[in-house]
């Protein structure tokens, strides 16, 4: 399944290269790309994980820029 969600508060285009980095590792992640200048985030995970990888890339996002948050 792939999604494309947009990010709010997005301030650093260096934290989004964290957060893309940091998602990517999540297991169950096929491809995440994070585009600061859109604002915009597209995730593809499996079917079967896909709400709990955006559980944790959720969490990731919250860490790395705390005022960040991903628009479902």
């Amino acid at each position: 399944m792939k999604k494309s969600f947009k990010l709010e508060d997005l301030d650093c285009a260096n934290c989004a290269a964290k957060m893309e980095d940091a998602i990517a590792k999540i297991p169950g992640v096929i491809k995440v790309n994070i585009n600061f200048m859109a604002q915009k985030m597209i995730l593809e995970a499996g079917d079967d994980k896909f709400d709990e990888v955006l559980e944790l890339a959720k969490k990731v996002v919250a860490k790395v820029e705390p005022d960040c948050t991903i628009i479902c």
